[in-house]
């Protein structure tokens, strides 16, 4: 029971980390029905950003760990945003009025293109970060194990409950999140009454890319190491979760990443961890079998 308890705790974990990316593709799909397979890369920027400024942070002396964590979450959350606005400005505006193929492969070619800008910027080497938040809560001890619940771990459910609960007031209680709602159903009836088309796809992104930049930050503080690749395998991962789920809709991207952490986590605790992708896997062939849409779709309704 020790051991199951512990597994569940950091499957919970890692699910969070993938529900935060899922919901960028679940977003981008809801509005524009496009498939953003550079997201991925979006979260590994961040990474990326949040380590840049906790070593510039490091060699200015900031020292508490509190204030060190906020001013990294905001710069990351500034920043890799910025990317976010770009890629869609410039990859997929431009072909919003073009057939699908021509966007999935624009998207799989700036996929390619910020794993190798950073590449080059960086370096191929991986990068490691002295963990930043140690210790925690020990509990259920037997002789042989004990359950333990870090204060990272803490740290990120309780940040991505508070995250998720201010996107959902964003979505249901202003007036941007309306504008989401209504190009989510149609967009040229959106336009015709008067919604910034452009702004309010430009704003997915950009939230998007702010949850990644979560998503980026706590990854980095959960392993201490990252590199160019890690987009593209969390990315395909959180893709796999948004599916799982139900492509297009919010809690089923959250419960997607959920679900897959925990099929990760379980698997490779009593199986062969070098199986744990196809187990996961699997689950989402079983799932879309008996369930096309996903856990939490609902079927396309096209009226005539």
């Amino acid at each position: 029971m020790e051991y199951f308890t512990q597994q569940l705790i950091n499957g919970l974990t890692l699910g969070a980390i993938y529900g935060m990316i899922a919901i960028g593709y679940t977003m981008v799909y809801g509005i524009i029905g496009m498939i953003n397979f550079a997201h991925g890369e979006i979260f590994m920027i961040g990474a990326f950003i949040s380590i840049i400024a906790f070593l510039l942070l490091g060699t200015l002396g900031v020292t508490w760990v509190p204030l060190a964590l906020l001013i990294v979450l905001l710069v990351a959350m500034v920043l890799t945003p910025i990317y976010g606005w770009a890629l869609e400005r410039v990859a997929y505006r431009p072909l919003r009025g073009s057939p699908r193929l021509a966007a999935l492969i624009t998207a799989i070619g700036m996929s390619i293109f910020l794993q190798n800008y950073v590449q080059l910027l960086q370096g191929a080497r991986v990068k490691p970060l002295q963990p930043v938040i140690s210790g925690g809560f020990e509990f259920m001890r037997t002789e042989n194990f004990s359950v333990v619940l870090s204060y990272l771990q803490i740290l990120i459910i309780v940040l991505t409950v508070i995250l998720m609960a201010v996107f959902t007031l964003l979505i249901n209680r202003t007036s941007m999140g309306r504008a989401q709602r209504a190009c989510e159903q149609d967009l040229g009836m959106a336009s015709l009454v008067g919604v910034n088309v452009d702004r309010t796809i430009s704003f997915t992104f950009v939230v998007g890319a702010t949850l990644a930049s979560f998503a980026g930050l706590v990854f980095l503080l959960n392993y201490g190491v990252i590199d160019f690749y890690i987009g593209f395998l969390a990315g395909i991962k959180a893709f796999t979760a948004a599916v799982l789920g139900g492509i297009g809709s919010l809690p089923g991207a959250m419960l997607g990443g959920i679900l897959i952490g925990l099929i990760e986590a379980f698997w490779s605790a009593y199986f062969t961890v070098e199986y744990k992708d196809v187990a996961a896997y699997s689950i989402l062939v079983l799932v879309l079998i008996f369930r096309p849409t996903g856990l939490l779709g609902k079927p396309d309704i096209e009226k005539v």
